[in-house]
């Protein structure tokens, strides 16, 4: 029997951002520079199969510094970022350490010190939990900032004096949620100060603009990445509030091809922690159970590059 048709439609861009790419540089530098072990703190990135490959190259993670022994091999914190105390802790005792927060992320922190030293207190847009929110918490005092997740929480936000407010949001939001929350936030709170640009990355941005224009033409999404990965599930959401079923898996094992029923166009995006070899995996797993053509939907280029720190130098 011949194999049905299927049209996958490849998002673009997706995949590795530049805050990644650098992040798994880092890593994978230290080990040429130091040697095994080089420990990591946290997940370098959310995925799995990435991680997986770093420890196979003797990248060693943990949850917390105090599982490191003593000795001159470099920790490095993850892309995410971490809160001031966790640097401070390295260096009291006297460890060698290497950080790989995305500077876009960083950027986030030094705007969260200005507010305080400007004597506001943030509403911060995230999630409660996520590593990027604890991390930005932990660049200010205790009680300077507050979380907010929803247009609904913006109500329940006490009254504040004029002048007192300044806003900032996690990197890997929803474009259009975060714009409803921060109308909210200007709608209540006129004169609350906000960053001078979006603080939702550009990769973020860019592989929800590129999925809104696949699932125009698309039955079915599909979204390579980690379920912990906020990226990643914002566009299978993008996908779905425009009427498109969407799936997010981790790789090919993953796939549910009884989901796909008889869909002759899908679409197919990966989470900026997701590296281009998954993608190929699910093109290949489809292609030996459908007669697979595939079309590259581009909405724009990306060419961020973001400088190793010196520490990884020759």
């Amino acid at each position: 029997m011949p194999k049905p048709a299927l049209k996958i439609l490849l998002a673009a861009p997706r995949g590795f951002c530049a805050g990644v790419v650098r992040a798994i540089d880092i890593v994978e530098r230290a080990l040429e520079v130091y040697g095994a072990p080089v420990y990591v703190r946290h997940e370098i990135v959310h995925n799995k199969f990435v991680v997986d490959g770093l420890k196979a190259k003797g990248a060693v993670f943990v949850k917390e510094l105090d599982e490191i022994p003593a000795g001159d091999h470099p920790v490095i914190f993850s892309a995410h970022g971490v809160p001031k105390a966790v640097p401070a802790i390295a260096d009291a005792r006297g460890l060698n350490w290497l950080d790989a927060t995305c500077p876009l992320v960083s950027k986030v922190h030094r705007q969260a010190e200005r507010l305080v030293e400007g004597g506001k207190h943030i509403i911060f847009v995230g999630h409660h939990g996520h590593p990027e929110v604890i991390g930005t918490y932990g660049q200010v005092p205790e009680g300077a900032m507050t979380v907010i997740e929803s247009e609904a929480d913006v109500a329940l936000l006490p009254d504040a004096a004029p002048g007192t407010l300044g806003f900032l949001t996690q990197t890997t939001l929803s474009v259009d949620d975060t714009k409803q929350i921060i109308d909210a936030l200007l709608a209540r709170f006129p004169d609350i100060q906000g960053p001078k640009g979006e603080d939702i990355c550009y990769a973020t941005s860019n592989r929800q603009d590129a999925v809104k224009a696949v699932v125009a033409n698309a039955e079915r999404l599909i979204v390579i990445g980690a379920p912990n990965s906020s990226n990643s599930l914002r566009l299978a959401e993008v996908a779905e509030r425009r009427g498109v079923p969407a799936r997010l898996i981790e790789r090919a094992t993953d796939l549910d091809f009884g989901w796909l029923g008889t869909s002759a166009i899908i679409g197919l995006t990966a989470g900026a922690s997701a590296p281009e070899q998954l993608v190929r995996e699910v093109v290949d797993a489809l292609s030996a159970r459908f007669a697979v053509t595939e079309e590259v939907v581009e909405t724009t280029t990306e060419n961020m590059v973001f400088k190793l720190p010196r520490q990884t130098a020759d």
